[in-house]
C-alpha cells in the first residue's frame, strides 16, 4: 500500500526529491566556506576577502531555506492528497467487509483503525517521508564532503556506524511486535468504552457499574503495559544512537589535532560533523516514528485483505431457489451450533422457523441471508453459495435499525443509489410513511444528529423497510422485526411489511407462534437440528415438537 500511495504522483514525488536534494547540496556549502574563511585568514587573507566569504555563507543559507520550504510544501500538500486517499480508501474497505467481520473485529477496533491508525499512517506521509528522505539525502551529502576533504576524515566520521548499527538492529528486532501489540491493545480499550456507553442502561438496570469499571481497568491496564514496553525500547535506542553520532566529532577532532592535517579541512570536517547529527537525529526520530506506523498500516491492511477474501462473485443464479446442504456452523470457539441441516425455500414460499429458545432459528436465518458462511456444506441460491453473492438478493430485518446521520433522501438512497427522488417518494408512500410528507425540508430533512429531526422507533423501522423496497431482493428474511415496537407502532410496521413483502419469498423467524400459523410451511428446529417441516395442520396432527410448543405457547 505504500508503494501505491507513493507511487499514485509520480510528477509530484519527483518534485520532491530534486527540490530536496538541492537544499541538501546548498546545505554543503557553508562549513566548506567556514573552513576556507579559516585558510584564509591563516595565510594573511584581507578583510575584504573574508566579507565576501561569510557574504556567500548567508546567500548559500538563505538559497537552502527558500529551496527548503518549497521542497516542503510539496511535500505536505502531497502527503495531505495521499492521507485523503488512505481515508476514501478505508471506509471503502470497511464498507465492503462482510457484517460477520465487523461483528467479530468490534466496533471499537474499527473506530480505532479509522482514526487513530489513519492519522499515524497519514502523518508518517505527510512529515516523517519527506523529512526522512531529506534527513537521508543531508548525510550522505555530508560524508560525501567529509571524504573529500581528506579520506582519513571521512573514514573518522564512520566511526559512530557500528554502535549505531547494533542499536537500531536491537531496536528493529523488537519494536514492530511492541507496536503492534500496543494497537491491539488501543482497539481493546475503544471495543471497552463502546460497549460500555452501548449498553448504558443496561448496565444501570443490573447495576454492573463495578463490572464495566474492572472491565476497564483491565483494558487500561493492558494499554499501559504495552506503552510500557514500547518506551522500554526508545529509552534504549534514542540515547544509544545519540552516543553514537556523537563519536564521529571527537576524533575527528583528535586525529585533525595529532596528524597536522590542513587546519581549514579539520574544522570543516567538524562543522560537516555537527551538521551530520540534526539529519541523523531526524532519521532516527522517523525511524521509531516509522515502527509504529509500520504496525497502523499493517492494521489497515487487514481490513483491506479481509474485504477481499470474499468478494461477491459475478456468477447469476439460474433461479431463486434457496436450497441448503449438510450443513453446520459454530461461533468462534464453540462447538457446533447448527448439525447436517437440509432445506430447500422455494420461490415465492412463506416459510415459517420456530422452535424454543437457543435452537439455532436466528443462527440459520443469518446463513440463509449470507451474513455468515457455513462451517461445513453449503447454502446456495439457484446453484450459487449465497455468502459469495450481492447483499441485494437476500435482505435480513430483524428487530435492529439505524438511522445515518444525514439527509431522509442519504437513508434512503444507500439502498438504490441510482434511484430519483421520485422513487424514493414512492417508497416512503407503499410502506405508509406518511410522517415523510410533514417533514419541514422533505427528503433534504437532515435526520440523526441530536440537533436535527428524530424518528421516533417505528419511523426508523419504517425508513429501514423502504430501503428493503428500494434494494429489491427476491427474498426477504425477517428476525422478530416488531419486537421491541409498542402494539401501536408494531401494527404499523406490520402494515408496512405486508407491502414490502408483496410477491417475494419471505423466511420468518418465529419467536412466536402465530407468525408461524399462516405460513406455507413450517421447519421446526431443536438442539440445532430440522426436527420437522409441514404445514400448521399437519404439524398439529404428528404431535411431534411443534404440536407441544403450540400447546405450551396458548397455555400462557
Amino acid at each position: 500500500m505504500s508503494w501505491q500511495l507513493l507511487r499514485s504522483e509520480p510528477r509530484a514525488v519527483a518534485v520532491i526529491v530534486v527540490l530536496n536534494c538541492i537544499a541538501a547540496a546548498l546545505g554543503l556549502a557553508s562549513p566548506w566556506l567556514v573552513g576556507e574563511i579559516v585558510n584564509r585568514v591563516v595565510a594573511g587573507a584581507a578583510v575584504s576577502t573574508v566579507d565576501i566569504l561569510a557574504a556567500a555563507i548567508v546567500m548559500f543559507a538563505l538559497a537552502q531555506m527558500l529551496v527548503t520550504r518549497f521542497g516542503r510544501y510539496a511535500a505536505f500538500r502531497y502527503g495531505e492528497r495521499a492521507l485523503a486517499r488512505l481515508r476514501e480508501r478505508f471506509v471503502d474497505d470497511t464498507l465492503a467487509l462482510p457484517v460477520s467481520v465487523v461483528e467479530r473485529a468490534g466496533v471499537g477496533d474499527l473506530i480505532t483503525r479509522g482514526s487513530s491508525d489513519v492519522a499515524q499512517v497519514g502523518g508518517t506521509l505527510r512529515d516523517a517521508v519527506p523529512d526522512l528522505f531529506v534527513s537521508i539525502v543531508q548525510a550522505l551529502f555530508i560524508l560525501g564532503a567529509v571524504f573529500a576533504l581528506h579520506p582519513l576524515l571521512g573514514l573518522c566520521a564512520l566511526t559512530g556506524a557500528p554502535l549505531m548499527w547494533f542499536v537500531t538492529r536491537w531496536y528493529l528486532k523488537r519494536s514492530r511486535v511492541a507496536y503492534l501489540a500496543e494497537g491491539q491493545t488501543n482497539s481493546e480499550l475503544a471495543e471497552t468504552m463502546a460497549a460500555t456507553a452501548e449498553g448504558a442502561r443496561t448496565v444501570d438496570a443490573f447495576s454492573l457499574h463495578q463490572q464495566r469499571i474492572d472491565a476497564a481497568e483491565r483494558t487500561i491496564a493492558a494499554s499501559r503495559d504495552a506503552r510500557m514496553r514500547t518506551l522500554a525500547l526508545r529509552s534504549v535506542f534514542i540515547p544509544g544512537t545519540v552516543f553514537a553520532h556523537s563519536i564521529p566529532v571527537a576524533v575527528v577532532l583528535l586525529v585533525g589535532g595529532t596528524t597536522g592535517l590542513n587546519l581549514g579541512a579539520v574544522i570543516a570536517a567538524s562543522l560537516y560533523m555537527w551538521q551530520l547529527v540534526d539529519p541523523l537525529d531526524h532519521v532516527l526520530f522517523w525511524l521509531e516514528r516509522l515502527q509504529s506506523s509500520g504496525a497502523s498500516l499493517a492494521r489497515i491492511v487487514g481490513v483491506a485483505e479481509a474485504a477481499t477474501v470474499e468478494k461477491p462473485t459475478e456468477a447469476t443464479p439460474v433461479d431463486d431457489r434457496i436450497e441448503v446442504h449438510g450443513v453446520r456452523y459454530a461461533y468462534r470457539g464453540t462447538d457446533d451450533v447448527l448439525h447436517d441441516l437440509e432445506l430447500t425455500v422455494r420461490p415465492g414460499e412463506r416459510l415459517a422457523i420456530v422452535g424454543p429458545s437457543g435452537a439455532g432459528k436466528s443462527t440459520l436465518g443469518r446463513l440463509l441471508a449470507g451474513t455468515e458462511p457455513p462451517r461445513t456444506g453449503s447454502v446456495t441460491v439457484g446453484g450459487v453459495a449465497v455468502h459469495r453473492l450481492g447483499p441485494r438478493r437476500i435482505l435480513l430485518v430483524t428487530q435492529e435499525h439505524h438511522v445515518f446521520v444525514g439527509t431522509l433522501r442519504d437513508n434512503l438512497a444507500m439502498a438504490a443509489p441510482t434511484a430519483t427522488d421520485e422513487r424514493l417518494t414512492w417508497a416512503l408512500e407503499v410502506i405508509g410513511a406518511d410522517w415523510a410528507r410533514t417533514l419541514p425540508d422533505g427528503l433534504d430533512t437532515e435526520l440523526g444528529d441530536p440537533t436535527q429531526t428524530r424518528l421516533d422507533p417505528a419511523q426508523a423501522q419504517q425508513v429501514a423497510l423502504a430501503r428493503v423496497l428500494l434494494a429489491d431482493p427476491h427474498t426477504v428474511i425477517l428476525d422478530e422485526t416488531t419486537a421491541m415496537l409498542d402494539p401501536t407502532a408494531a401494527r404499523q410496521v406490520e402494515r408496512a411489511l405486508a407491502a414490502v413483502l408483496e410477491g417475494r419469498t419471505v423466511i420468518a423467524i418465529a419467536h412466536r407462534l402465530h407468525t408461524a400459523y399462516d405460513a406455507d410451511r413450517i421447519v421446526v428446529m431443536e438442539h440445532g437440528r430440522i426436527a420437522e417441516v409441514g404445514g400448521h395442520d399437519d404439524l398439529l396432527a404428528a404431535q411431534g415438537t411443534y404440536a407441544a410448543l403450540w400447546d405450551s405457547w396458548h397455555v400462557r
